[in-house]
């Protein structure tokens, strides 16, 4: 049997693109942001498009900024963190947001099997444990780890410290965007590309060593 088939005692996920459509929520707040800093007369002239924020999704907050806003100050980058998170917080409780089809059901029958379930992202700590939360499928993870929280430099750290606190032998990576596919790859764990968000161009899966088309895909990728 292929070693990377080998069955593992962790699937570690990345959120947004990936459990999450982070569009349906973000997209409203990233707006929302925009005219807020208008007002405040921190930002002029139209809103960056929001295909420039969805392509960035998978970078830290602080990357994500320097692209959407690349003449903006340091103060304002940060400003534009704080509304975002407010605003994709007031929304979430107001309704917005949704998971891909069958995700919850899928980690349902992970969970089942005895799986233990974790989600590193690069997201803000409050951010993340809100999303799974509201989503109410917070009782099926072992972990919920994100760069806000533990201040990690890059994917492979976050990654790196689920792996080391929770003494895992074994794990998978699964995630849409290239930073997910290297952070399984310098952990050395096997990785699941998810090619369904339509965030990502295919090159960035390239390195992975499956691919899905959809969530429930990972159980036929574990029935073995």
């Amino acid at each position: 049997m292929n070693s990377k088939r080998n069955r593992p005692q962790a699937i570690i996920f990345d959120l947004d693109g990936t459990l999450f459509q982070t569009e349906s929520l973000s997209i409203p707040a990233y707006h929302a942001t925009f005219a807020q800093l208008r007002s405040e007369g921190l930002f002029s002239g139209e809103t960056p498009p929001e295909s420039l924020f969805l392509n960035s999704l998978g970078l830290l907050l602080e990357e994500i900024w320097v692209r959407v806003m690349p003449n903006s100050s340091q103060a304002t980058r940060h400003r534009a963190n704080e509304l975002l998170l407010s605003y994709q917080l007031q929304f979430l409780a107001d309704g917005y947001g949704a998971m891909y089809p069958h995700v919850t059901e899928t980690l349902e029958q992970l969970h089942k099997r005895g799986y233990q379930l974790f989600v590193a992202s690069n997201g803000l700590e409050s951010y993340v444990r809100n999303v799974i939360e509201h989503m109410s499928c917070a009782r099926l993870f072992s972990g919920l780890y994100s760069a806000g929280e533990f201040q990690t430099a890059s994917k492979v750290d976050l990654v790196g410290l689920v792996l080391c606190q929770h003494r895992l032998a074994s794990a998978w990576m699964c995630g849409d965007r290239y930073s997910d596919i290297e952070a399984g790859q310098m952990n050395d764990l096997p990785t699941v590309g998810c090619d369904y968000g339509g965030f990502a161009g295919a090159e960035e899966l390239q390195g992975a060593d499956f691919i899905i088309h959809a969530f429930s895909d990972l159980l036929h990728l574990l029935e073995f």
